[in-house]
Formats: C-alpha cells, sequence, structure tokens
C-alpha cells in the first residue's frame, strides 16, 4: 500500500516505522512541517504497560529508547510544606526531542520517506494518492478540522491555566509542588528526563492567574515561538524554595488552557486521526505520548490483518475506542479534581495527599498497599487518629470499612449500607414476608445499616401496583414486624425511604419493562408541570398548591407511622425523577408560581416536606436525603445546584445526603464507568459540609476504603452485590481478617470454617 502519515510526531512516525516493519513493499510517507531536530516542551514519560507495549511493537527502537531513558518508581508531594512519598510506581521519560531523533532514524532505516520542513498537501489530493492517510497531527489537527463535521468533532476548553517549563533542578520521581501566593495557590507537575534536566509544569485557577496580573504577559509577538519570559521568572520566584536556586527554561513556553477533544468517528474513507487529533486525555496522568505510541501499534495490527482498508479502519476503532475512552473517563476525573482543588486545600495534609494520588480512581488504596506498604501504613495511622477524634472509636488496624459512623443518636456499626432496590413485592402497598428475608438476610449479613425500598406516602405516589406503601397503620404494623426482627436479631440499623412517585408512578413492575405505563390498573398521577416522563407515558396532573400541601401531610403522616414501627433513620427520596426530584428539575417544572422558575423555587417542597418531617421525626433520630446531584443532561439540574440543595437542607437538620445521579429525564446521557457518581458526593461534602452516602458502581471492599479514606463520603451503599450475595460485609471481614465481634453465634461455625481455607 501506499501510505501516508501527516505529523512527525511520536504517533505518526511509530505508525511509519510499523508499516514498514509489517511489510517491507509498503510506501509509507510522512509530512511534517518542522524541522527534524525541532519539538516543543520537554520530557515525555511512560507508564510500565506503554513500555511492555513497545517492546513487544519493535524492540530495536525499544533498546534505543531504554539506553536513554530515566526509571524511577517513586511520587513526591509536597503540599504547602508537608511532605510524603509514596514509592513502588513505575515510570520512564526521557527528552521528547531525543524521542523523535530516535524515532526519525529507525523509520529511515526501513526506507520510511521523512519529509521535514515540508507541508502535506491537501486532504483531496492525499485521499487519491495514497491507500491510507493517517493523521497524527496533533491537538490542533488540520485534518481533523477538515473533517470535523464528518468525524462529529467537539473541542472544549477548560478554564484553568497552565504552561510546560523545563529545570536543570535534579529531580528523582514525579513531584507534585503546592505553594501558596497572595494571589492563591499554584502548582507544579514535575518528572525527570535525564541526569540533570526535569519538565517542570505549572498550573492554576483562572481566577488566581487574573489576581496574579499574569493575563498582561505574554510573548513578544516579534519574537515568534519564543517564551513568555516574564511568566517563566513570575513562576522561578513563586516556586523559589524547592528551586533552590535552580532556574527554569523556556521552550514556546506561555500560557495555555487545556482543550478538550473529542470525536464521535475515527476515520472518513481512507483518513483516519490517532492520538491527540482524536482524543486528548489530562496531562496530569500524562497520556499524550502514551496514546498515540499506542494508537500506532493498534492501527497496524488491524490494518494487517484486515483484507481490505475499511474494514481495517473500523477494526481499529472498534477495538481501541473502548481503551481510549477508559483512559479519558480517568483523565477526566483527574482533571475535574484539579479544577475543583479549592475544595481539598483545607483537608489534612494526609488525606489531600491520598485524594490526589488516588483522584483518577485508577490508584486505590489496596494498590498503594500493594505498591507500598510503609506509606499505606502511615495513612492507616492518621486516618485512625481522625476516626478517634471524630468520636468513631475503632481499635488500631481496624479496616476503614468497619470504623463506626454517628449521626445524632444513631451509632452504625461499620460503613456499609445496603442500598435501596425495588423488589416489586408488596400486596395493596403490604410489606410481605419478602420484604422480611430480603431485609433480614442483608441485616444478618453484616451491613451496618440496611434500607427498605422506596416506600410509599399513599397509593396514587406508588411506581408500581408492587410498591410498598405506609399511608395506613396496618401497613405500619407490617413494617414493625421486620423492624423488630432486625433489632432483635441483628446489630444492623434499619432505614425506611419514604418517597413519592410524582410523574413516574402506575407503571408495570421492574422485570416487565422499566418506566413501562400500566395498560390497565393505571391512577391518576400527579407532576409539578403537565410533561410526561416518557413519550408514551400518562399526562401528570399539574399539582395545585392545595394538592401540594396535602401530599407534605402524607409526608409527615407516613413519617409518623415511621417512627411507630421502629425505624432507626428516616431518608426523603428527593431524585430519580420521583415527585420531589421532578420540582427541582429544571426540565420538568415548567410552573411560574413559588414552586418555578429559579433554583430557590423549584426546592420549595424538598424544603417545606423535610422542614415538616423534621418537625415530627424524633430529635436524636438522623434524617437522610437522596438527591439527584445531576440530570446528565444540559441545562438540567447539576452538581451546583445539588450543593445548594444540600446546604439549605443540612440548615434545616439534614444529617447526611445520598447522592445519587440521573434517572430523571430519558434525555440523560450517564457519564457510566466504575464509582461514577462518586465525585457527586465528594463536592457535596466538601462544599455543602455535610456528611453523604455515595451509592452507584461501588463494589469492592477497595472502593470503599479507598473513598472513606479519601473522605468522598461517610457511608458506602452497596445494591446489586448485595443481591447476590446478602453476606457481603461478613465476607468483606473474613477477606480482610477482621473479627467482626458483631457475627451471630448461628453462623460463627461457618466463618471459622471459611477462614481455615482462606488462602494464606
Amino acid at each position: 500500500m501506499r501510505i501516508a502519515c501527516i505529523g512527525g510526531g511520536p504517533g505518526g512516525l511509530y505508525s511509519a516505522i510499523l508499516l514498514a516493519l509489517a511489510d517491507p513493499g509498503h510506501e509509507v510517507t510522512v509530512f511534517e512541517r518542522n524541522a527534524a531536530d525541532d519539538t516543543f516542551g520537554f520530557g515525555v514519560v511512560f507508564s510500565q504497560e506503554t513500555l511492555d507495549n513497545l517492546a513487544t511493537a519493535d524492540p530495536v527502537s525499544y533498546e534505543r529508547i531504554e539506553a536513554l531513558w530515566r526509571k524511577w518508581s517513586a511520587m513526591d508531594v509536597d503540599f504547602l510544606g508537608f511532605q510524603e512519598r509514596s514509592d513502588g510506581h513505575s515510570f520512564a521519560a526521557l527528552a521528547r526531542k531525543q524521542l523523535l531523533l530516535i524515532l526519525s532514524d529507525r523509520a529511515r532505516e526501513l526506507g520510511v520517506d521523512l519529509r521535514h520542513q515540508t507541508l502535506a498537501p491537501p486532504l483531496e489530493e492525499l485521499k487519491a494518492a495514497y491507500d491510507v492517510v493517517i493523521a497524527g497531527d496533533g491537538v490542533n489537527s488540520a485534518v481533523r478540522g477538515a473533517l470535523a463535521d464528518t468525524l462529529g468533532t467537539t473541542v472544549e476548553v477548560r478554564p484553568f491555566k497552565y504552561a510546560w517549563f523545563g529545570t536543570d533542578r535534579p529531580v528523582d520521581c514525579f513531584t507534585f509542588v503546592f505553594v501558596d501566593t497572595p494571589y492563591g495557590m499554584f502548582w507544579a507537575h514535575i518528572y525527570p528526563y535525564d541526569d540533570t534536566h526535569s519538565t517542570f509544569l505549572v498550573e492554576t485557577d483562572p481566577e488566581t492567574w487574573e489576581r496574579a496580573g499574569l493575563a498582561e504577559f505574554a510573548a513578544d509577538p516579534r519574537r515568534p515561538g519564543q517564551s513568555d519570559e516574564r511568566s517563566m521568572a513570575f513562576c522561578e520566584r513563586i516556586f523559589a524554595d524547592y528551586l533552590g536556586g535552580h532556574r527554569l527554561e523556556g521552550n514556546n513556553s506561555g500560557w495555555l488552557n487545556f482543550r478538550d477533544v473529542a470525536n464521535a468517528r475515527w476515520f472518513d474513507e481512507n483518513v483516519v486521526i490517532i492520538g491527540d487529533a482524536a482524543h486528548t486525555a489530562h496531562f496530569s496522568i500524562g497520556s499524550g505520548t502514551k496514546q498515540a505510541l499506542e494508537d500506532a501499534i493498534a492501527l497496524v495490527a488491524s490494518l494487517t490483518a484486515a483484507d481490505d482498508v475499511p474494514s481495517a479502519l473500523e477494526r481499529y476503532e472498534a477495538e481501541r475506542r473502548p481503551v481510549a475512552a477508559s483512559l479519558r473517563r480517568s483523565a477526566m476525573t483527574s482533571l475535574r479534581w484539579f479544577e475543583s482543588i479549592q475544595r481539598y486545600r483545607s483537608l489534612p495534609p494526609a488525606q489531600f495527599v491520598f485524594q490526589l494520588l488516588t483522584r483518577s480512581q485508577r490508584i486505590t488504596y489496596d494498590n498503594l498497599r500493594l505498591r507500598d506498604p510503609l506509606y499505606v501504613a502511615r495513612v492507616d495511622e492518621w486516618f485512625h487518629a481522625d476516626q478517634i477524634a471524630r468520636g468513631n472509636d475503632a481499635p488500631a488496624g481496624t479496616p476503614p470499612m468497619f470504623y463506626p459512623l454517628t449521626l445524632r443518636g444513631l451509632e452504625l456499626k461499620n460503613r456499609v449500607a445496603v442500598s435501596p432496590m425495588a423488589q416489586y413485592s408488596a400486596a395493596e402497598g403490604m410489606p410481605t414476608t419478602w420484604h422480611l428475608v430480603h431485609l433480614g438476610s442483608r441485616a444478618i449479613g453484616g451491613a451496618g445499616l440496611v434500607f427498605t425500598e422506596m416506600t410509599c406516602v399513599s397509593p396514587e405516589g406508588r411506581i408500581t401496583p408492587g410498591c410498598p406503601g405506609i399511608w395506613s397503620d396496618e401497613q405500619a404494623d407490617a413494617w414493625a414486624g421486620i423492624v423488630d426482627f432486625v433489632h432483635q436479631e441483628t446489630s444492623a440499623k434499619i432505614a425506611l425511604q419514604l418517597g413519592h412517585s410524582g410523574r413516574k408512578g402506575a407503571t408495570k413492575l421492574g422485570w416487565e419493562g422499566t418506566d413501562v405505563p400500566l395498560e390497565e390498573g393505571e391512577w391518576q398521577i400527579v407532576a409539578p408541570s403537565p410533561v410526561p416522563y416518557r413519550a408514551d407515558s400518562q399526562v401528570p396532573h399539574e399539582l395545585s398548591e392545595a394538592g401540594i400541601a396535602e401530599i407534605v401531610e402524607q409526608h409527615v403522616s407516613a413519617a409518623r407511622r415511621a417512627e411507630s414501627a421502629g425505624f432507626d433513620l428516616l431518608e426523603l427520596h428527593f431524585g430519580h425523577g420521583y415527585l420531589v426530584s421532578s420540582f427541582l428539575s429544571p426540565l420538568a417544572n415548567r410552573r411560574t408560581d413559588a414552586y418555578g422558575g429559579p433554583l430557590e423555587n423549584r426546592a420549595r417542597l424538598a424544603v417545606e416536606i423535610f422542614a415538616a418531617v423534621r418537625a415530627v421525626w424524633p430529635a436524636q433520630k438522623p434524617i437522610s436525603v437522596r438527591l439527584s446531584a445531576t440530570e446528565w443532561v444540559a441545562g438540567g439540574f447539576d452538581g451546583n445546584d445539588a450543593v445548594q440543595v444540600s446546604a439549605w437542607l443540612k440548615e434545616l437538620g439534614a444529617d447526611i445526603i445520598d447522592v445519587s445521579t440521573g434517572q430523571t429525564s430519558t434525555a440523560a446521557r450517564p457519564e457510566y464507568g466504575r464509582l461514577y457518581q462518586t465525585p457527586f458526593s465528594d463536592q457535596i461534602r466538601h462544599d455543602a459540609g455535610v456528611p453523604t452516602m455515595t451509592v452507584g458502581a461501588v463494589s469492592s471492599i477497595d472502593d470503599i476504603n479507598t473513598i472513606l479514606v479519601a473522605g468522598r463520603a461517610d457511608l458506602c451503599l452497596l445494591a446489586r452485590p448485595h443481591l447476590i450475595d446478602p453476606y457481603w460485609t461478613m465476607n468483606a471481614a473474613i477477606d480482610q481478617r477482621y473479627d467482626d465481634p458483631s457475627t451471630p453465634a448461628q453462623y460463627l461455625t461457618g466463618l471459622r470454617a471459611r477462614r481455615r481455607v482462606q488462602v494464606p
């Protein structure tokens, strides 16, 4: 084939090398507008995974890179003077210029036609002259720009400011340095790329950047491509203590904004984009060069294996996109952490460092313990002291998830809760023996708290005909029997989740179809506005103020019955598109009265229900509120709204916020992934200053311990894991070699048997 590579960066050069290796008969041409020894930036860093891939793809270039790289295993953090080291990581780096020279030399050896200082011909000419056109021309890709509509390109400019510098200060590992200034906080991402030089990237928020007067600094227009000397001098001053007399170096260095690039498609006809042209990932996880090289490996493998170019490009994108998407999710989580850094600066320094190290969710508590047990021992020591200071007493060495939690007069024995899960097994709103066994077995299983599913305040407030209620004394009595079992036979506590379905009511049982309206036996549903949830849903009746007052009173009556039944905690369900959630949503609430319009009005029903319920619920017992912290729809209720509503509810006496997301609109596009909702719990916990629970894709011991130590939540709710293993928490204790004194006597022999066969 005849193949053109646009861009002589790592992705374009490595694609050319691998293509020439795959078939010496290929005619491969690389077009690069800069000279062979021109380069921007300083060092490039590789993870061990990338190094392994390079060693397999082309051992020759790998050996040349290996001879020059600088390897290290530690990460250092200097947070406003507090210094910590985490070891056991694996990185390697070298100068970007050296990498490009190695790859250029290797490409020439293999017969690649390298055309430096040469602009590529127009795209239409390239498409006609070559069988494949590989565009690795970077974040400002001209090829991508020409195909933007076809590829479905989106480019989001993020607000934080950063500048790439180098330094001759020797460093021995990846280092983060945070400094305070009269203008605000700045921080540097630093890593070595040879024995005497390091990359030194400085970052800050836009407000601090403005206050520092850096907006007035600019590169000299008479010296294009030169560094912003005044910004470099400013950064030398604020990092003077760290630099210790060493200087910063520039290489076209000036203040930039990170550009998040995404494309719905990565190819059009015989043109394919790779690396930053196709997908960017924030520099805080050091992934630009990694992604370009690994894209090249995957692309050439597909071109070699497929029978024709269209099939090859389809295969490439199908195989590579999920990998890139996973890395992008982690990178965006890391980016958002840095963009939210002001919420963490008041954390205890040890917790700040742990937050930083685990920010992308790729590094966890267990992962750090495997890499550096001494570092995690220091973290455990801090966490233990912190919990003791908060009154959550437990012996030193207790796994984080087994520390107790106190909310008002309620003490939970651990930080694991069984999330509310609809069972669709009630009879005319009455809980049945199914609920007794479902909740009772999970209470026996070791969780500190078990939640009922959403229990409705009226027959019309049910989601389905199989949903339970507590609108009658008979229902309260039935619930009391379940509560008595939990109290008498287990050490768990039990909570009632209370709610009204609103416009999502009168639907079929869950296993008959999610949110599918009933075909017969439906009842009149209500909402803030006559806006149906689905196109085929019943149009809800718009509530009058009298109807709203009636629903508030229904919640009060239900809360009184919940107290008579003996529940330990009451949760008000203000999420998932049910009644109160619909009032909070600007998408569902189109009212123009005191319950519609600005957030304060849309939150009025939530405030009225909470205040009325808090007034009748015993002062020593806590109340939680479930919120959908984002609708995952542009213009909908979002994380900042959730912080504000949480703050209002906290002022009224809310003890903890149960943070979920979505399920409010069929237009939602959730960013699914492991722990995908936990960042919202983290945001509310710190910005509203209220304890939180996190729920959603929390599934492992490691997830829970990482969340708790980082301070992203105070309680972890598990749903599906508890469906298949009611004794999940009991097993978690065994797996961590923790002796849970609350294990039921009836089960001790089984516990001992399992420990005997446990792998050391």
